[in-house]
């Protein structure tokens, strides 16, 4: 190693200048994202059979479905919800599991049971990520035009041309109206002509083709035959022939009015209070989120500025890219003004701009080295990443402060030495803790592994990353820095000499200490009654949240009511949206969501997006838009979330932190502990958006043959069924091509869709025979009410009660709850309750901290006595590092900040930095111990190694201020983490500078002079 640095340094330096450019090449490189790639083990199935009647749904549809999949392997968990008509199944995996594996396997267990299914059942399929919601939307603005030329512009042009772009994995369409060619029949000119409804979707389906009728060989030429037979238009359809009996020719506008209409939908899209088609891009999993948004971004330019008709816009309504890019940008600068800070206490402690500028060069190094092995490795820079950076800049700065004052100090003790021959042997000096500090840095994140669920997908790449960022700053410290430090040492030093007594007045307050241990004893004391009492006044949470400046409201209005009475409570809502100064613009839906769900007509979401600038954080605007609609719209059950942690909602098992679950057999039974827990959460403080789980589908008109009276008309069951559906909504006959679509031919009765039930009971059908008879001459009509929607779990019939948190921590909510439905609630014989949401994923995080906290203290322990080979000062520099979570723990305490995964990585952190720390101060005592008694010898180590300490404390503490302040955009998510890092720091002053040293003495004092 001697003079290593000094016949190096050009290669070295060569080496360093590249790693520079290629980290700048990475960077340029490097995939950006909002969060990491993380492919949730979670495959969704959608079933729908038209509308049936629930108990229908869930004997012939979701049981056969959940009995398939329930033979999956790797299935953890199956949810399903059934509906009227249809049932949504979730099918949660193991996380180890290949989730495109899993999804082949889920739908080859459906392909093999639709035998046993409904003829005509449609089955979707989807395996749950990140890209399931929009990265970019848009409405599409055209004053003047119809809802279908709008539909059709954003279908056949929009959509083609934006789908261009690479990454792009969908374009959704939303709103607008769909062309189709209606035909409204006249009955009495069909009963006249003796033409029933049957003979025309007969005729249609008979003559409405094109078929291939083989090849012919001619004049050694092959051509197709083709008998087309389709209709090209309305023309050719008003003229289409229903019947010819020899008698005369019927033809289709001889018994229905034909034109062209917009598609009968259940569904409103609405952007800033006006009826609008919206045009959602979803990307691929593994795309480049900010290329994609430029890319559209680009392409949306070049549609509004020669494609679409004059007049014709798309405007954005929600850019998610724009979000990423704050986010990154705010944690960049966040690392970027912590970095120069810290470089600040380093000038201050060294008093030299060469040592400052040593630290200040070898940082972005070590950071391009770290892009460099990330970009190798597959990551992205995302929030993660990018936060596990910055939270490791406080460990990274350290390596560099202890090399370049250990350095500076022996330039102050050997003035007149060279720095060619004093720089080998301060860094040989310097390595053997160097190893030992970096090592016990980097094990406490091995555990990491251990962490599962939606914390360990995401926690687990910040912990790889901080690997990756400490790996790469101890090499480029231990042999890139004393090259820098060469670098910049040109010419005759200055360095001011070391005075003989310059450590005098600070060995009077060490001895001071070591003389009193009753001092430090009764500290150490006071810490672990402090760990006591706050870590049980704690508020605890799950997943640390951010403001991302968006608001998802999801609502639901009686079962039962209309669309267009929805809509109206709705638009009494948006008055108000648009009143709010925060909000910036709004987009609606109803019957629709923007996720991959089951909705009914009354049923939807907003997504309302709020303006950089606001004076108020989205919390707050939640609160008075809630006050809003709970004073003025009442009969609205609302939901409010961000869009961000509604889709981590989506992804896992439930969308709430609050998640109650009580299972039985019983419906009526379920439903009434269902009200009962519901009351009882509502009326504790911190819950908001309380809903009882019951999901009431609308009522329904049930028509009941008579099988006897319809065999004595010869008119069966289906014939029936299918006259009804003409008259009320309408039957698909047939269709017409017309460039790149396909326009449905839709046959109704006139004011269909205007029919009540006292016109549906004195309709009448045709006869075989062309005659009509009274529906109620041949079926009995009820009115059923509404059923309820049966929600199982694992096969068993359960109510989930669910809620929101309204400023309170989840720990405290839930204990309040569980206490309250203690003591209420009585549960009879074979039903239980269970907590699950968030609160399920906290407490499985939780133990699995607490064993990651334990095992990265061991590892610690093992690399400590492996450093120095004795057990006692393991123990010793152990029981340090435990002692130092109680100021991890004060610090949140008194900022009220929750314990949840980001500030538990935190103390976890800890254990090694005040071990690292711990590490160089024995190596010093060490040392000395051979010239000096162990008094001395501690005093001299903590005199010595006090500037480095407090440089290294204060330089990582003022470092991950700006992230624990919260500022900038995205900030929040890593804020509990550099809190509980900068309090762990804080308590470290003390514990290395005061206790230590004391319990060295009284250690040592036993052993007399041997090390």
């Amino acid at each position: 190693m001697k003079n290593f640095f000094v016949r190096y340094k050009s290669p070295v330096a060569v080496v360093l200048a590249i790693i520079l450019l290629g980290g700048a090449f990475a960077f340029s490189r490097i995939q950006i994202s909002l969060f990491p790639e993380v492919t949730f083990p979670k495959v969704k199935v959608i079933a729908d059979t038209g509308l049936q009647p629930v108990g229908t749904m869930m004997i012939t549809v979701t049981k056969p479905l959940e009995n398939a999949i329930k033979q999956v392997p790797g299935l953890q968990m199956l949810r399903s919800t059934t509906s009227r008509g249809s049932c949504e199944i979730s099918a949660f995996m193991d996380w180890n599991a290949n989730i495109d594996l899993s999804k082949q396997q889920v739908e080859s267990a459906i392909n093999q049971a639709k035998e046993a299914l409904p003829a005509g059942i449609t089955i979707t399929v989807e395996k749950m990520n990140p890209s399931i919601l929009p990265v970019q939307g848009y409405v599409l603005d055209g004053p003047g035009r119809s809802p279908i030329e709008l539909n059709q512009l954003a279908l056949y042009t929009i959509k083609p041309y934006l789908a261009q772009v690479a990454g792009v994995a969908d374009v959704r369409v939303s709103g607008g109206k769909t062309k189709e060619y209606r035909m409204e029949l006249n009955p009495n000119a069909m009963q006249a002509l003796r033409i029933t409804p049957a003979m025309i979707s007969d005729a249609l389906s008979s003559a409405n083709f094109i078929q291939s009728n083989g090849y012919i060989s001619d004049y050694n030429r092959l051509y197709l035959s083709v008998t087309d037979a389709t209709i090209q238009n309305i023309e050719e359809l008003q003229d289409f022939v229903v019947s010819n009996d020899s008698l005369r020719v019927v033809q289709l506008k001889d018994v229905a009015q034909v034109r062209v209409a917009e598609q009968v939908e259940y569904v409103r899209v609405n952007a800033n209070g006006k009826s609008a088609v919206l045009v959602a891009v979803l990307k691929q999993p593994n795309a480049n989120l900010m290329d994609i948004a430029a890319s559209v971004t680009d392409k949306v330019a070049q549609l509004n500025a020669s494609i679409l008709p004059k007049g014709v816009t798309l405007k954005p309504y929600y850019v998610q890219g724009d979000f990423v890019a704050d986010a990154i940008r705010s944690v960049s600068d966040s690392l970027l003004v912590g970095l120069l800070l810290a470089i600040v206490v380093a000038v201050i402690f060294l008093r030299s701009l060469k040592s400052s500028a040593v630290i200040l060069l070898t940082i972005p190094i070590t950071l391009a080295l770290s892009l460099i092995v990330l970009l190798v490795l597959g990551y992205t820079l995302n929030i993660m990443t990018l936060g596990a950076i910055a939270a490791a800049i406080g460990l990274v700065i350290d390596d560099a402060i202890v090399v370049v004052e250990q350095i500076h100090r022996t330039h102050e003790e050997h003035p007149e030495t060279p720095t060619k021959k004093l720089l080998s042997g301060s860094v040989h000096y310097l390595l053997p803790a160097m190893v030992g500090s970096s090592v016990s840095t980097i094990v406490i994140f091995f555990p990491f592994v251990l962490l599962s669920g939606v914390a360990g997908a995401y926690f687990k790449i910040l912990a790889n990353t901080m690997i990756i960022t400490l790996v790469s700053s101890f090499f480029v410290t231990w042999l890139g820095l004393p090259v820098i430090y060469l670098l910049f040492s040109r010419g005759k030093h200055r360095i001011k000499a070391a005075t003989p007594n310059a450590h005098s007045t600070s060995r009077r307050w060490i001895t001071y200490f070591i003389h009193r241990p009753a001092l430090s004893i009764l500290f150490a004391v006071m810490l672990v009654v402090a760990s006591c009492l706050s870590s049980s006044n704690l508020e605890t949470g799950f997943l640390p949240e951010m403001d991302e400046g968006s608001i998802v409201l999801d609502y639901t209005s009686p079962p039962g009511t209309s669309l267009a009475e929805t809509d109206r409570m709705l638009r009494e809502i948006e008055k108000k949206i648009t009143q709010i100064p925060e909000v910036e613009s709004y987009t609606r839906r109803t019957g629709t969501q923007m996720g991959f769900f089951i909705t009914e007509p009354n049923d939807g979401d907003y997504l309302i997006q709020l303006r950089k600038d606001r004076s108020r954080t989205s919390d707050e605007v939640i609160d008075e838009i809630r006050e809003f609609v709970e004073t003025t719209q009442p009969a609205l059950t609302v939901d409010f979330g961000q869009v961000i942690s509604d889709m981590l909602g989506d992804l896992m098992s439930s969308t709430q932190p609050i998640e109650i679950k009580i299972y039985g057999d019983d419906q009526r039974k379920l439903q009434q502990l269902a009200r009962q827990v519901a009351a009882i959460t509502e009326n504790v403080p911190g819950t908001a958006d309380v809903f009882n789980g019951i999901t009431i589908a609308g009522p329904a008109v049930e028509v009941l043959p008579d099988s006897r009276r319809l065999a004595q008309f010869n008119l069966s069951s289906s014939d029936l069924q299918n006259q009804l559906q003409v008259q009320l909504q309408g039957s698909i006959v047939g269709s017409i091509f017309e460039k790149e679509q396909q326009t449905g031919i839709r046959m109704v009765y006139p004011q269909a869709t205007q029919s009540s039930i006292e016109a549906l009971k004195s309709t009448s059908v045709f006869l075989p025979t062309g005659q009509l008879r009274q529906l109620q001459t041949l079926a009995q009509v009820n009115v059923q009410p509404g059923q309820a929607e049966i929600e199982r779990e694992n096969l068993q019939t359960m109510i989930p009660v669910t809620a929101r948190l309204d400023n309170r921590d989840l720990g405290s909510v839930i204990r309040d709850i569980q206490q309250q439905i203690k003591v209420k609630v009585h549960l009879p014989q074979g039903y239980h309750i269970s907590y699950g949401g968030a609160y399920q994923e906290q407490q499985q995080s939780f133990r699995e901290l607490l064993l990651i906290l334990v095992t990265a203290a061991l590892l610690v322990f093992a690399v400590i006595l492996f450093l120095f080979r004795d057990v006692r000062v393991a123990l010793l520099i152990l029981l340090l590092a435990v002692l130092g979570i109680s100021g991890s723990l004060l610090a949140l305490l008194l900022t009220h900040t929750a314990l949840n995964v980001g500030s538990y990585t935190g103390i976890i952190m800890i254990i090694g930095i005040i071990a690292e720390n711990a590490i160089f101060t024995f190596l010093q005592f060490k040392e000395t111990l051979h010239q000096a008694s162990p008094e001395e010898a501690v005093t001299y180590a903590i005199s010595t190694r006090l500037r480095p300490k407090l440089m290294t404390a204060l330089g990582a503490i003022i470092a991950l201020t700006p992230i624990a302040l919260g500022i900038g955009t995205g900030a929040q998510l890593h804020q509990p983490l550099a809190i509980a890092v900068i309090g762990g720091f804080v308590i470290a002053l003390p514990l290395l500078l005061i206790v230590y040293p004391t319990f060295l003495l009284l250690l040592f004092k036993r052993r007399g002079m041997t090390a």
